[in-house]
């Protein structure tokens, strides 16, 4: 059973204990990896404790200190002592799985927390796992054992982690688990802080997002439950330099090794949060081409501060985004302002930095939520039919010689025989009131689609218009009377389909 104290999570915990528990005595491998304060260390010890197994976190140690104290950490576990201090990676590890499966008849997990820890002073470790997992595929090693055992590698180095398995790795092919953990959706979210009101729930989530951890950082200064609590809350969390979450972006980017200029990717993260999202635009920011700043952007992508979103017919015109909610607040709010929030100005630097908030933070993440509802909670009926995943999408208008962004897009599910793209779905996500007007806009932006060569409407598109502060009685009116128009504010996006 998943622990009461284990919040959400139901899938996450039913694929980990069906990992763990094949029907047979035998050694396992998976990864589990995700962004700090995503929750994995809680999720992964309570899963040691429900199969009494061991855990063991990591640290940022030498070779001889990281050998013994995971025996220190398996003995208080297992009250075990080595007969001799471990001679390596290959000797610990074989012990450990032997002891776990020699343990009883019920099945055992051997947690190892922040494993990249390990890989900087001993390289050697990935082959000492390979080299096990292969003695035990071979039967020579789990000969005798009553029971099966897991071993599972977990770390927050996102770009690390996602090449564990991959290319030429020594552990490609070795593992049966491969598991991402992503933060808590803002639904989700939301009944993990426990807030009733929407609007206060997507104002935290503007700052902190998904990320599980933060709810603890922050518990000092309470949960806000109204919109006048947040600015309060801010003060005393995020815009205080005595907090923990003060520095955050900091102590984010230092959790990945290859970040090794520290300079170049606050540049880069920064360009990107002041709304420079096209690879050509951030290596103008940074006085560089797009070149030369190509490494730097694939490190972002795979360790997962940025994400690349591709336009939803070009997929050659890709639009980067800061993935962290607290990312970008750090690069559009603190990093601004250091000078005079260490000088204890939190209430004026906040009301200072409404507008910026405003456009730079609040309204990029409500286009994302808008995307999320759209791919994840949206009914059929919602959409006019099945979807694929939603994107954005650049509309030229020539005779204008204008371009314009449409927010939340999705092509009609299935190919259709000619090649052409069938538009289910054209979505506007404001963070303003909208009206007639903005209705019109998207009918004349279908009309554009209309007539391009690799794309058509869908019989039954729909225009979807999403508003932050609601919609204007005219267009509430228009509406009423058009099938193929839906408007969505923030009470639909956390409640309904």
């Amino acid at each position: 059973m998943k622990p009461d104290s284990l919040f959400d999570r139901e899938a996450e915990w039913a694929d980990l204990i069906r990992f763990a528990s094949p029907p047979h005595a035998a050694l396992r491998l998976g990864i589990v990896y995700g962004r700090r304060r995503f929750g994995k260390s809680y999720l992964l010890r309570r899963l040691a404790e429900a199969t009494g197994g061991a855990y063991h976190l990591a640290l940022r140690e030498e070779r001889r200190s990281a050998l013994d104290r995971f025996a220190a950490s398996l003995g208080q576990q297992q009250r075990w002592v080595p007969a001799a201090p471990l001679r390596d990676w290959s000797d610990a590890l074989t012990q450990a799985v032997t002891l776990l499966g020699t343990a009883g008849t019920t099945p055992q997990v051997l947690v190892i927390d922040e494993y990249p820890y390990l890989q900087q002073t001993s390289p050697e470790i990935d082959t000492a796992v390979q080299a096990l997992m292969d003695e035990a595929a071979a039967g020579t090693l789990t000969d005798g054992w009553s029971a099966p055992v897991s071993i599972v590698l977990c770390g927050s180095a996102m770009s690390v982690m996602t090449r564990i398995l991959s290319g030429t790795s020594a552990l490609r092919g070795r593992a049966t688990l491969d598991m991402p953990l992503a933060a808590f959706d803002f639904r989700t979210a939301r009944g993990f802080w426990g807030i009733d009101d929407p609007a206060v729930a997507f104002a935290v989530d503007s700052v902190v997002g998904g990320a599980a951890g933060y709810k603890d950082l922050t518990a000092d200064a309470g949960v806000p439950t109204r919109l006048d609590d947040v600015s309060e809350w801010l003060c005393s969390t995020v815009l205080n330099p005595s907090h923990a979450l003060f520095r955050e972006d900091d102590y984010l980017l230092r959790e990945d090794p290859r970040v090794t200029d520290e300079a170049v990717y606050c540049s880069l993260l920064g360009a990107i949060a002041d709304g420079r999202t096209a690879p050509k635009r951030i290596a103008e920011a940074l006085g560089r081409t797009s070149t030369e700043i190509g490494h730097h952007m694939n490190v972002m992508t795979t360790a997962e501060f940025v994400t690349r979103q591709d336009d939803l017919l070009r997929a050659r015109r890709p639009a980067y985004r800061v993935a962290d909610p607290i990312v970008r607040f750090h690069h559009l709010i603190n990093r601004r302002h250091r000078a005079r929030l260490e000088d204890r100005m939190a209430p004026q630097v906040w009301s200072e930095a409404a507008a910026t908030y405003r456009s730079g933070i609040v309204g990029p993440h409500f286009e994302t939520i808008c995307r999320r509802w759209t791919d994840r909670y949206a009914s059929a009926e919602t959409l006019g039919g099945e979807t694929d995943r939603s994107a954005s999408l650049q509309v030229n208008d020539r005779r204008s010689r204008q371009s314009f962004q449409l927010d939340v897009v999705a092509r009609q599910a299935g190919n259709r025989s000619d090649g052409t793209t069938p538009i289910q779905l054209l979505g506007e996500a404001k963070a303003r009131r909208l009206g007639t007007e903005d209705l019109d806009r998207l009918d004349r932006l279908a009309d554009l689609l209309a007539q391009r060569n690799d794309a058509t409407l869908a019989p039954n598109a729909k225009r979807l218009l999403f508003s932050l502060d609601g919609f204007s009685d005219d267009l509430v009116s228009t509406a009423a009377t058009r099938p193929d128009v839906e408007l969505i504010d923030l009470s639909r996006l956390y409640e309904d389909d």
